[in-house]
């Protein structure tokens, strides 16, 4: 009886996230809804939400400076993060495969990939009251590409970043451990 109290119990709190990382999707996807056309997507998987942008709206190649559509773009995202105090904000960048040979600091796709995720975590925090302890910024480089071909349109879908908005699970967890 006692297990089959938890049982119930955690699934209200796995289907509550659910229902807010959904409602989450939809407020994100209206505030970016302008973009769609210009390579942004959004869609859940796994119980988070992704918002993919490709490389065109945000970089020119090889630079890590977001151009202004991108900024525009990531300002409305972020009014609508700094209203969801319970996630957590992921953003990755990514590159293709074709070796980055920078001078100065940035000298190949890892330090590229960190650059363009730590440009995008600073215009959050810079056009939003989200907390910082909320972001973090990741480099993946060339290592998740969406395709492996070695064409032209396979490494313009490979440059892209990613930001995967994670509902924290303190809750379910207070719950494991509470048993």
């Amino acid at each position: 009886e006692s297990r089959e109290k938890r049982l119930k119990e955690l699934e209200g709190v796995l289907s509550r996230k659910d229902s807010t990382v959904k409602a989450l999707k939809d407020k994100i996807t209206e505030a970016l809804l302008g973009f769609k056309e210009s390579g942004l997507t959004v869609e859940m998987k796994n119980g988070k939400v992704y918002v993919s942008v490709e490389e065109r709206l945000l970089f020119a190649s090889g630079s890590w400076a977001v151009d202004v559509k991108g900024q525009d773009a990531l300002k409305k995202l972020a009014k609508v993060l700094e209203t969801q105090p319970d996630v957590n904000i992921m953003i990755e960048g990514h590159t293709d495969d074709v070796p980055y040979n920078g001078s100065g600091n940035v000298k190949d796709n890892w330090d590229l990939s960190v650059m363009r995720a730590t440009a995008i975590v600073k215009i959050l925090t810079a056009n939003s009251k989200i907390n910082p302890k909320q972001l973090t910024a990741a480099g993946r480089s060339e290592y998740l590409p969406l395709d492996g071909a070695k064409t032209v349109d396979a490494r313009k879908k490979n440059r892209r970043t990613e930001i995967i908005i994670t509902p924290k699970l303190d809750e379910l967890f207070q719950i494991l451990e509470s048993n």
